[in-house]
């Protein structure tokens, strides 16, 4: 699992998924982000007795070297337009082309995201948060593929959250502006 952006919420992400078991590889274009996850991460596992549990955390300087082998690829970068679409564009020119791209967003229409990558299959977007116990939707392009839905779901409920997939009920901006 590549995650891309070490703040707050992607640490607490990349940790509970290295619990759950997957080898995560954290990178954030800020370093003292990543020095910190790296810091917080290597205190962690002092405190559980330099066990850590079945998964793994890898630090990445570049999204290249982060997203290289992922099978998953999720950004916690703003939830802005301009700030996910230039994420995506590099994580769909470097990434595999299996990698399933998932992005955090309340506002944004993964349709639209989608839309910009060669890979608009095999792109999610998660809306109810990603913190303990939660419960979210996982929104799909109308044209998603089949498996890899399954997938991100199974991925999800390996860390212990219950998702509902359903098609992106926002209309794309390339329909919006067609109609005005």
């Amino acid at each position: 699992v590549a995650i891309i952006g070490a703040g707050q919420a992607g640490r607490r992400f990349a940790l509970r998924c290295a619990r759950a078991g997957f080898r995560v590889v954290l990178e954030d274009v800020m370093p003292a982000n990543l020095r910190g996850a790296q810091a917080e991460f290597t205190d962690l596992v002092a405190g559980l007795g330099g066990q850590m549990g079945p998964g793994s955390m890898e630090f990445a300087l570049t999204v290249e070297d982060a997203v290289r082998d992922a099978e998953i690829a999720i950004d916690f970068v703003p939830d802005e337009l301009e700030s996910k679409l230039e994420i995506f564009c590099l994580i769909d020119r470097m990434a595999p082309p299996r990698t399933i791209l998932c992005t955090p967003t309340e506002a944004l229409s993964i349709t639209d995201l989608a839309s910009c990558t060669y890979r608009g299959d095999r792109c999610f977007g998660v809306r109810g948060g990603l913190g303990e116990g939660a419960a979210g939707r996982l929104l799909r392009p109308e044209a998603a593929d089949a498996d890899a839905a399954r997938r991100v779901c199974g991925f999800f409920e390996a860390l212990g959250w219950a998702v509902g997939v359903e098609v992106d009920p926002d209309v794309p901006m390339l329909v919006k502006n067609a109609v005005g």
